[in-house]
């Protein structure tokens, strides 16, 4: 695999379920926010959507339940209960390895769909956030995951070509954003990366 990451210039790194084991924080939030508002809880809907920001799940639940809630307000009440975590998130292994043993030798950024403040929080928290050369949030982009915006701007801000990135992820959502980007896509699957290349016959690489 080190063979396959060295043709790289620069690594974007997915955050939630990627770097920090932090979904089963999110999901507890979740939950919590579930029974405030009065929505059905579902464990594994609410994880498909991983790397969604919150207003848009929020939004996600409004049609799935035909229900009229105030998404900011979802949102805002669901961020609260995360926060409020004592545990929100150990490490990740094969991807935090990675970027300890690639530091000064790539580009190394975060593409999240967590908010800023959540964002910064949690890698300071892990102290990765000194390992970063740039860090993309919600906050930073109108059209989140699977839209590849969030990957674009890493690239751009990192000043390297979208062909020259890889993206680590852990969710279907980011695999559709890394390849709408034009990207390879190293994805963890139960503790273990996986590589899914970015392939298009109108465009041989």
């Amino acid at each position: 695999m080190l063979e396959i990451l060295e043709k790289y210039q620069a690594f974007i790194f997915d955050m939630d379920g990627t770097l920090l084991d932090t979904m089963p924080g999110h999901l507890k939030a979740w939950q919590q926010t579930a029974a405030h508002f009065g929505f059905p809880f579902s464990q594994e809907w609410l994880h498909s959507l991983g790397g969604m920001p919150s207003y848009k799940i929020a939004a996600e639940i409004n049609r799935k339940h035909s229900m009229s809630l105030e998404p900011m307000e979802v949102s805002r009440y669901k961020m609260g209960a995360f926060a409020e975590l004592q545990e929100v998130g150990k490490p990740i292994a094969c991807t935090v390895d990675l970027l300890h043993q690639f530091y000064q030798r790539k580009k190394l950024a975060v593409g999240t769909g967590s908010q800023r403040d959540s964002a910064l929080r949690l890698l300071k928290q892990a102290q990765l956030i000194e390992l970063l050369d740039v860090i993309v949030t919600a906050t930073d982009v109108d059209n989140h995951k699977p839209n590849p915006d969030t990957f674009l701007k890493a690239a751009d801000d990192m000043k390297v070509q979208a062909g020259a990135c890889i993206v680590f992820e852990d969710t279907q959502l980011g695999l559709q954003a890394a390849h709408a980007a034009k990207m390879d896509c190293m994805m963890v699957e139960e503790g273990q990366l996986v590589f899914y290349p970015y392939f298009n016959e109108k465009e041989p690489r």
